[in-house]
C-alpha cells in the first residue's frame, strides 16, 4: 500500500505544481495552461522538470534585453559590413548600397570611420542622403553621419513616443517602436495601433503561444513562439499582424540570444510584409546584435512602395577603454 500511495504522490506531482499556478489542461504531450487569462502551450520537457513558467512566461512578456542589445553599441567600438538592396516589382535591383565602417568610441562620443562605401542606382540623393525609408532606418540604428556625444546604454527612461514627431521623423519612430518592442501597441498607426498588441486578452483569442526548452548554439534556452492558430475565420484573420514570432532566451540570464519576426497587413491605404532575423553575441559583459537580416515590402499613401532587404554584419568588437 506505502509502495502505490509513492506511486501516486511521484505520478501526480507536476499536476500539483501546475493546479497551484493556475488552471490547465492536458492536451497529449503538450500541457495547456492559463494565466491572467492567457491560454499558453508548455513543451513536456516544461512540465517534466518542473520549471516556474509562470515567471519564466512574466519575464519573457516584459524582457527590455533586446532592445537593451542594440543600446550597448552606443558604448562600444565595432566594424560593420553594411549591405542594402532596393527592388522593383519584377524583384530586379534597382538601388543598392554596400559599406564597411568602423565606430570609434572615445571620451564618450562615437563616430563613424567609412573604409570603402559603393551605391547604385538612385540610393543616394545629391546631398548624399539615403532616398529610401529603408535606408534611414538602417542608418538609426547603425550608423552615425556626425559625432555623436553624451550617450548611455541605459533603457529606463529611453521608451519610444511619437509624442511632438511628425512627418518622417514619426514614421522612423514608429518603425523603432515596431521593430524593438514587437508585440506592444503603436500610436498613431491607423487601424493595426491596438492590433500590434500581443498580450493582452484578445490577442490570446488569435495565436497561440508556445513556451520550450532545448539546446542553442551549444547552450541552454528557452524557446517561446507565436503564431496564429489555425481556426480562424476570414474576419479574424482580418486582426492578425504577427504572422510568426520566436525568440530564443539564454537560460542562464534570460537574455534574448535571437529573435525571428513576420509581420503583415494590409489596410488599403497602406500595406506591408516584413521579415527579420537578429542573432545576438556579448563583448565581455555586454549582450549586441552580431547579425541582422530584414526583408520588407511596404507602401504608404504619401510614400512609393519599397521593396528592400539588408544585412548587418557587426564584429570586432571593443568596449570603450
Amino acid at each position: 500500500m506505502r509502495l502505490i500511495y509513492a506511486v501516486l504522490i511521484i505520478t501526480l506531482l507536476p499536476l500539483k505544481l501546475l493546479a497551484q499556478k493556475d488552471s490547465f489542461i492536458v492536451e497529449g504531450k503538450d500541457t495547456t495552461i492559463i494565466i491572467d487569462k492567457g491560454t499558453f502551450t508548455l513543451k513536456p520537457v516544461i512540465v517534466r522538470n518542473h520549471m516556474d513558467y509562470e515567471s519564466l512566461l512574466r519575464r519573457i512578456q516584459n524582457d527590455t534585453s533586446f532592445y537593451k542589445a542594440f543600446r550597448n553599441l552606443h558604448v562600444v567600438e565595432f566594424s560593420s559590413y553594411n549591405n542594402i538592396n532596393m527592388r522593383n516589382k519584377s524583384g530586379n535591383i534597382q538601388a543598392s548600397y554596400y559599406s564597411k565602417i568602423r565606430q570609434h568610441r572615445e571620451n564618450g562620443c562615437r563616430s563613424n570611420e567609412t573604409f570603402e562605401q559603393k551605391t547604385t542606382g538612385d540610393f543616394l540623393k545629391s546631398n548624399g542622403d539615403f532616398n529610401y525609408m529603408t535606408g534611414e532606418m538602417y542608418a538609426a540604428i547603425f550608423l552615425t553621419k556626425d559625432k555623436i556625444c553624451g550617450e548611455d546604454n541605459v533603457v529606463a527612461g529611453h521608451e519610444f513616443s511619437t509624442a511632438g514627431k511628425s512627418g518622417t521623423e514619426k514614421h522612423k519612430e514608429q518603425l523603432k517602436m515596431l521593430f524593438f518592442n514587437p508585440g506592444r501597441k503603436i500610436p498613431g498607426i491607423p487601424f493595426i495601433g491596438n492590433k500590434l498588441d500581443l498580450y493582452d486578452e484578445n490577442a490570446h483569442k488569435l495565436y497561440n503561444y508556445t513556451l520550450d526548452y532545448d539546446s542553442y548554439k551549444g547552450e541552454y534556452a528557452y524557446i517561446f513562439s507565436i503564431k496564429p492558430k489555425d481556426d480562424l475565420g476570414f474576419f479574424r484573420r482580418d486582426d492578425v499582424v504577427v504572422d510568426e514570432m520566436t525568440t530564443i532566451f539564454d537560460a542562464k540570464t534570460m537574455e534574448v540570444v535571437s529573435r525571428t519576426y513576420s509581420l503583415s497587413y494590409r489596410a488599403g491605404i497602406y500595406d506591408f510584409d516584413v521579415k527579420m532575423q537578429v542573432e545576438m553575441t556579448h563583448v565581455d559583459s555586454l549582450l549586441v546584435p552580431e547579425t541582422m537580416r530584414y526583408k520588407g515590402n511596404f507602401s504608404a499613401l504619401t510614400k512609393k512602395r519599397e521593396r528592400g532587404e539588408f544585412t548587418a554584419t557587426l564584429f570586432d568588437f571593443k568596449p570603450e577603454l
